[in-house]
């Protein structure tokens, strides 16, 4: 092996240790080789091999990297060195790993938000289900569905978003949120007639937030300090291109969004057609002309 090393003109110490990383990477490809025919042959379910086989090639990759190290550590000079080296490699390598559990170990200890919550995380929206070490799991609401409904869909994201990402939480505190709804009108319509009818339709539909509504929405701003202001609901009027927008503003519960919507437009739709001088607005052109036109009668 001397003659070999020096007629290369490499130091027998490289050279052995040249040679022996060379044997331990062909046995732990030829055990490697051996075991994944094991499972091929054991192993029906497609699922369960394909689990099964990363298991082993990320366990093969850790017992060459280990052997690779009790080979070349005195190439570094000594023990304490070589180690220092490997965990800055493996912090680098693992940063996104180590950066979940980080942010595992947040959730659980600060809770910007538990299971059963509704957040808004990475334009992801959705109620959580399941949190583990390195991600959480959601049920996802709207996206293409409207007004905050479920998809269907499970959304498991990393838990180091809470980092890197604002988290939005619906229900931490207390569970009901402001709902607004545009309702366009004509501008020949008579709007304060048409609010009033509103806010009364409002004031029967919308939430009781002189009862319990209002006393958890107190509470919740007394904890984080928060000036809720007048919690009643409301009707703001404002002027579009197309007509006179009665914007209905009012607290609904989280979860019921869609079902006060619906009750409200229906409310609003049997109110609005008792009277002949409200109809509701959609997108029009208007021509005004200084002088009335002449028309030739002559052809």
């Amino acid at each position: 092996m001397r003659q070999i090393a020096d007629a290369l003109g490499i130091p027998i110490d490289t050279f052995e240790n040249i040679v022996f990383t060379l044997i331990a990477l062909t046995l732990i490809f030829v055990a490697r080789i051996a075991v994944l025919r094991l499972i091929k042959a054991n192993i029906e379910d497609h699922d369960s091999e394909y689990r099964a086989r990363k298991i082993v090639n990320y366990v093969v990759s850790a017992i060459f990297i280990i052997s690779v190290a009790f080979i070349w550590v005195d190439a570094f000079g000594s023990l304490p060195t070589y180690l220092g080296l490997v965990s800055a490699g493996i912090a680098i390598a693992l940063s996104d790993v180590l950066k979940n559990m980080a942010g595992w170990a947040f959730i659980l200890t600060r809770r910007p938000f538990a299971i059963g919550d509704r957040i808004e995380v990475t334009d992801l929206k959705g109620d959580v289900i399941d949190i583990r070490l390195f991600r959480f799991s959601l049920m996802e609401v709207g996206n293409w569905v409207d007004a905050d409904q479920s998809t269907g869909r499970l959304v498991h994201v990393p838990n180091g978003v809470v980092f890197t990402n604002p988290v939005a939480n619906y229900t931490e505190g207390f569970a009901y949120i402001w709902d607004e709804i545009p309702i366009l009108i004509t501008f020949e319509s008579d709007y304060k007639l048409a609010k009033s009818l509103v806010q009364d339709i409002l004031m029967s539909d919308a939430p009781d937030t002189q009862g319990r509504a209002g006393q958890r929405i107190r509470e919740t701003a007394s904890k984080y300090s928060i000036k809720i202001g007048t919690l009643t609901p409301t009707v703001y009027v404002s002027v579009r291109d197309s007509g006179v927008l009665l914007t209905a503003r009012y607290l609904v519960a989280t979860r019921s969004r869609r079902g006060g919507e619906h009750r409200i437009w229906e409310a609003v739709l049997d109110a609005f057609a008792e009277h002949d001088n409200i109809d509701l607005a959609y997108p029009t052109i208007r021509t005004y002309f200084p002088d009335r036109l002449q028309l030739d009668k002559g052809g």
